[in-house]
């Protein structure tokens, strides 16, 4: 099914809004879902109104069986287009702002410990032109906290070298700097003094290329760490996200105030950030344990 109007929306997305792929292809599937349900039903996209939402609803919750979870993206999605719709003039009115999704259990950010890390960097060769690339990815993306549709679109002019950060191009095309440390920095240095100048047959700008020469996507990602991470004794799943998630965490276990982890992580809003804070208790129990005089008798 093809949209004039959806693929403005994703256009805008991409260009005005700096999302990333995989957020774009995930608000595609939900959005064309909803249009071939309205088409299934001979209903126009533009001029739905609030029972027909509610129908929707019951669809996905008894012929798709969705989750709270899903339902409630799929309704985030939504929600985002009919806004486009309504600031272009399309509709008269966002009518999902109307609805509210179901109710969702919390889910703790899951991170991995400093023991993990450690043995993941561990894996690639530093020997070979794409270990340096590897290994690099891994320290960039644990040292900075920055989300896989930065990381691949960092340019090496975007790095000052002499002060350690990086100029990141985020969410909304807002832009922060974020800082690295010496680890990072000593691999950043091999990799391009050494396999980036191999791997850059094509002269190109962005720091992350792919074994043919080419900027390396956020699939691209995904899959290099899915294959590192087997290769270590490492029982958990594996994603840049979960890198971030480790990032902002381990920061908070070792004293970092919220407002600078929610600045390194460009939230835009502290609530986003506050999610951290539960992940964090035991750090703080074991703090109290051992610095409070009257926690525990001698």
């Amino acid at each position: 099914m093809e949209i004039k109007e959806l693929d403005d929306y994703l256009e805008y997305l991409k260009y005005q809004k700096n999302y990333s792929d995989y957020t774009i292809t995930n608000y595609s599937h939900d959005i064309l879902e909803f249009l071939e349900y309205l088409e299934s039903e001979a209903l126009d996209f533009k001029s739905i109104e609030y029972s027909d939402i509610r129908f929707f609803l019951m669809y996905l919750k008894d012929k798709r069986h969705d989750d709270n979870v899903t339902v409630s993206r799929k309704l985030s999605s939504l929600r985002g287009f009919y806004k486009y719709l309504a600031n272009e003039k399309i509709v008269n009115t966002n009518v999902f702002s109307l609805v509210s999704g179901p109710k969702k259990s919390k889910k703790l950010p899951r991170y991995f410990e400093y023991n993990e890390l450690e043995e993941l960097f561990l894996v690639p060769d530093k020997r070979t032109p794409l270990g340096q690339r590897d290994l690099l990815l891994l320290e960039m993306l644990y040292a900075t906290g920055v989300r896989v549709g930065e990381l691949v679109n960092i340019k090496v002019k975007d790095i000052s070298f002499s002060e350690k950060k990086i100029l990141i191009l985020g969410k909304g095309n807002k832009e922060r700097f974020v800082a690295y440390g010496e680890y990072c920095e000593d691999i950043l240095k091999l990799y391009l003094s050494d396999g980036y100048n191999t791997l850059n047959k094509d002269n190109l700008d962005y720091l992350f290329l792919n074994n043919n020469g080419g900027v390396l996507t956020e699939r691209g990602v995904r899959y290099i760490l899915d294959k590192l991470i087997k290769d270590t004794s490492i029982n958990k799943k594996i994603s840049p996200h979960m890198i971030r998630h480790s990032f902002a965490t381990h920061l908070l276990n070792e004293g970092c105030d919220l407002l600078t982890v929610q600045k390194l992580l460009g939230h835009e809003s502290i609530k986003a950030t506050q999610i951290y804070t539960h992940v964090t208790t035991d750090r703080l129990k074991d703090v109290y344990f051992h610095s409070f005089p009257r926690a525990k008798k001698d």
